[in-house]
């Protein structure tokens, strides 16, 4: 094996590690970002009004 090859190996390896490491930041970033929007939606919805009576459901009629 040759010294050079070794050495352009490394390099490479060396590359590839960072290359790896931006994108996997820049992938957490994004996640972050969505999550954020998410629940910024999720804030925004108007609050369930009850449609029915108060009294209903209160009680269950268990004969047959």
């Amino acid at each position: 094996m040759d010294i050079g090859n070794v050495a352009s190996m490394s390099s490479a390896l060396s590359q590839t590690k960072n290359s790896d490491a931006v994108s996997l930041s820049v992938l957490k970033k994004a996640m972050n970002i969505k999550a954020q929007t998410a629940a910024q939606l999720l804030q925004a919805l108007p609050q369930p009004v009850a449609s029915n009576p108060p009294n209903l459901g209160n009680s269950i009629d268990i004969l047959a």
